[in-house]
């Protein structure tokens, strides 16, 4: 009969992020239970795996409820990082991985996995970028804990959703010509989001005297510049002309890679400045304790091909923006209309619409990414640039899935903050903006039975600023979030009409198909 002590319990602090999500479902599989500590627990509610694991609210900065989610935990991993929140992260990164040392030996806790960025040999600390030296410092924490620690070490991860996967796609796929910074003739030594996985699962297993860093690459060896070739060989794309030049400072790196790319320039820079030194790995000790599969590690063609497929098949589990960007708001709708809370500004729209509620409903849910906004696209296009250029993520992240939504998915520049589905999908702006904003949704009936849509957006402004952009937009409204709420009632009666299963009507008025399994 199994028990408990055959299925160790493990802590993933980070789970609503790229790899975190992609990392509970597979140490299910593998037969631990699992319990995730997290900021806004709401974010995992609607993931496959919800139901089969604990979640518990909690910062890794703060030791009671670190503390807490330590209770009987066997296996801790430490998935998270501040990354882009500011000049403080190296300060708050420290503070997280001592608390969470500190907590996990307390506790009695077996082992720490964390997954880190590997370093260039003989490059002194103080040479590196501030994101590898603040991942090196956290890995050392960890190690230095009391508690056994497997710290893993990677370069670029190559996966679909992943940041480095999407930044090598779009400068590929965009650029059949490009002038690039010196660092694409950096060698690297890229690994398998599979590979990862994989070796973050066998780590929970190594024996207690083993407490050390590994380096973790795949079999490849490449500079980014090769990596752009052969993705652009794998794509069926024709051959790239890449012409690198050493002009273009980490700082305008960055910026170049945030405007060509959904990744933005908060996280394209320490990506780029990452690549300045070469990064291939010292050893492979990692496989005396979690062997490699038959066949050997996945290969970087192989791991292109992969994350294309599941790309084109929309089956994109988890994306880099999966978890919040750095210093985006991340307040919650306040409690209307009894808010204590100051100016809550709002703008109203509703429209009968006839079509039935399911109809309104698809529409709703499909709403941004390729299908577009459903209303005056060069104005969202221009607000998409001016955020962009302000350090924001503009409208290129698109969606994970282009008919389905959970919380806690981005969407162009917001992200949903609630889904009841059939009833309300409520966004919340992540752009830079001088206050908080949400747009909601609504699809229901009136009294009469017929159905009806509803529409609200909602800006709380910070200070004289906040106040000037609400009546400085407002004019506009009527044109952008009046024309939305009409072209998305029309949306949905032209999809009505079309009979059903025709899929989800696109802003321009054609529908993208939706293929249901045969029964």
């Amino acid at each position: 009969m199994e028990t408990t002590a055959d299925r160790p319990l493990c802590l993933v602090t980070g789970a609503s992020g790229y790899i975190g999500g992609r990392l509970v479902p597979e140490l299910l599989a593998a037969g631990h239970r699992v319990r995730c500590l997290a900021r806004s627990p709401g974010k995992l509610r609607d993931h496959p795996w919800a139901g089969e694991v604990e979640v518990v609210q909690g910062d890794v900065t703060d030791p009671v409820t670190v503390g807490a989610a330590m209770r009987e935990v066997a296996v801790a991993y430490y998935l998270v990082h501040a990354l882009g929140t500011g000049r403080g992260f190296e300060d708050t990164d420290r503070r997280g991985a001592d608390v969470f040392g500190t907590q996990a030996a307390r506790a009695g806790v077996r082992r720490i996995v964390y997954l880190g960025g590997l370093t260039p040999a003989d490059v002194p600390g103080q040479e590196l970028s501030p994101h590898l030296r603040s991942r090196s410092e956290v890995g050392r924490i960890l190690l230095a804990s009391g508690v056994p620690a497997t710290v893993l070490r990677a370069a670029v991860i190559i996966g679909s959703g992943s940041a480095s996967f999407e930044m090598l796609r779009y400068l590929t796929e965009r650029l059949p010509v490009m002038v690039t910074p010196s660092w694409v003739r950096t060698r690297i030594q890229p690994i398998a989001v599979r590979d990862v996985l994989r070796l973050l699962v066998g780590s929970a297993r190594m024996p207690a005297d083993v407490n050390r860093a590994f380096d973790i690459g795949g079999p490849d060896v490449l500079t980014y510049r090769d990596m752009m070739l052969r993705y652009a060989a794998i794509a069926g794309l024709p051959r790239r002309v890449i012409v690198p030049v050493p002009v273009l400072t980490p700082r305008l790196s960055g910026l170049w890679v945030g405007l060509v790319t959904p990744v933005p320039a908060s996280i394209a820079r320490p990506l780029a400045e990452s690549l300045r030194h070469e990064v291939v790995c010292r050893e492979n000790d990692i496989t005396r304790y979690v062997p490699e599969p038959p066949g050997r590690s996945i290969g970087f063609d192989d791991a292109v091909r992969l994350a294309l497929k599941r790309v084109q098949d929309a089956e994109v589990s988890t994306r880099w923006s999966s978890a919040s960007v750095p210093g985006a708001p991340s307040d919650p709708l306040p409690t209307d209309p009894a808010w204590a809370g100051g100016s809550l500004y709002t703008d109203l729209r509703e429209r009968s619409v006839d079509a039935p509620p399911e109809a309104l409903w698809r529409v709703i849910e499909g709403v941004g990414g390729e299908n577009g906004w459903y209303s005056f696209p060069l104005a969202w296009s221009v607000r998409g640039i001016a955020d962009r250029l302000a350090g924001g993520v503009g409208l290129r992240r698109g969606r994970r899935d282009a008919h389905r939504l959970r919380v806690g998915d981005s969407v162009d520049f917001w992200r949903v903050e609630e889904i009841e589905p059939g009833r309300l999908l409520r966004l919340r702006a992540e752009m830079r903006l001088p206050g908080l904003a949400w747009l909601e949704m609504r699809a229901g009936t009136d009294a009469t039975g017929r159905t009806r849509y509803r529409q609200r957006a909602l800006f709380h402004p910070h200070g004289l600023l906040g106040q000037a952009y609400w009546w400085s937009v407002s004019p506009f409204h009527a044109v952008v979030f009046g024309g939305m709420a009409r072209n998305i009632a029309r949306a949905a009666e032209r999809a009505d009409g079309d009979g059903p299963g025709t899929g989800v009507p696109t802003a321009d008025g054609t529908a993208s198909a939706v293929l249901r399994p045969t029964r």
